[in-house]
């Protein structure tokens, strides 16, 4: 038989997984600085980077929070974070892990190309997504009008009119954060009351710049297309059905945002919505060798900067993990 036979090709075996110190799941600031950190340490990481290379920040336009940059889009910082992490050594693939076997050691991930692969330690860096309104005209918008982080957008609605739509703690939070900057905030609400903890409503409802609209919601975000920008919004009443329009130069929408835990929902402890629970100080999962770091473990802070802070960690975790691991077997 040749050894083209189909049947020699079909029984041969399947190649052996790669197998690696460390395996980063997911981009952005928390995945490329876990890299930087696990490459400098000689851990030769691999990252593989998901359906989205670079996170929710390739979706943002300008920040002016990132410490040392006055103004940076968003994509050019995570191509200059991913350019470093290549640059210290460390592997970077475009591929998306679409299973991750805790239960053995070493790890197990399998990717949607088919490639395989163990690791010693995981570093989870998969981020979360802000849940949005579905609306066609919202993602028209988004990144010109439209946002999901009143903390990362709000400077650029200076002396403006904006809305922010939810009713929980985080809308609430958001409205009163966004009275630092625009001259008037509306928030809008599906229903008659907020979920928000009273204390916070209190804060609402006593801020002059604030208004509520009750019981309705938000159906077409209208705005300009040259330049592309947000006029304002179309609301339907959730009694009546009739609909009405208000002007706004931003649209805020704080519905909540949704951890990206799939892969690891029946194998690590997760905290309330889905987030990865770490140990406190640490980004120490409840399975010893894996690590959390960025918006999947973070529900409060969601920013760019603690995300890469807490991507070092991660690696300096793994490290020390990694270490006592190498002792043990000596």
């Amino acid at each position: 038989m040749s050894a083209q036979d189909p049947a020699i090709a079909q029984d041969a075996p399947a190649p052996a997984p790669d197998h690696l110190r460390v395996l980063i799941v997911g981009s952005g600031p928390a995945g490329y600085t876990a890299a930087v950190y696990a490459a400098r340490a000689m851990l030769k990481p691999r990252l593989v980077q998901g359906m989205q290379p670079g996170g929710q920040l390739t979706i943002t336009t300008e920040v002016e929070n990132w410490p040392g940059d006055a103004s940076v889009q968003g994509p050019d910082l995570m191509v200059r974070m991913e350019a470093h992490a290549r640059a210290m050594g460390a592997e970077i693939v475009t591929d998306t892990v679409t299973r991750l076997d805790l239960s053995a050691r070493p790890f197990l991930a399998e990717c949607d190309s088919g490639a395989r692969m163990t690791a010693d330690a995981v570093i989870l860096a998969t981020g979360a997504q802000a849940r949005w309104l579905g609306l066609p005209s919202e993602q028209m918008f988004q990144g010109f009008g439209v946002s999901a982080c009143a903390t990362c957008d709000g400077f650029f609605y200076r002396g403006k009119q904006v809305i922010v739509v939810g009713g929980g703690n985080t809308a609430v939070e958001e409205a009163l954060f966004l009275t630092n900057f625009a001259s008037k905030v509306t928030l809008v609400h599906r229903r008659a009351s907020l979920r928000a903890e009273r204390i916070m409503q209190d804060r609402l409802f006593a801020h002059p710049k604030i208004d509520v609209i009750w019981n309705a919601e938000v159906v077409e975000i209208t705005g300009d297309q040259s330049p592309l920008g947000v006029t304002g919004a179309v609301l339907r009443s959730t009694t009546d059905g009739t609909t009405s329009t208000i002007a706004a130069d931003g649209v805020f929408v704080a519905i909540g945002h949704t951890p990206a835990s799939e892969l690891v929902r029946d194998q690590l402890d997760l905290r309330e919505g889905g987030y990865v629970w770490v140990h406190p100080g640490s980004t120490r999962t409840s399975v010893p060798g894996v690590f959390a770091a960025g918006d999947l473990t973070d529900d409060v802070y969601r920013q760019a900067v603690t995300s890469a802070g807490m991507g070092c960690m991660a690696a300096l975790d793994a490290e020390h993990y990694l270490s006592a691991l190498d002792a043990a077997r000596a």
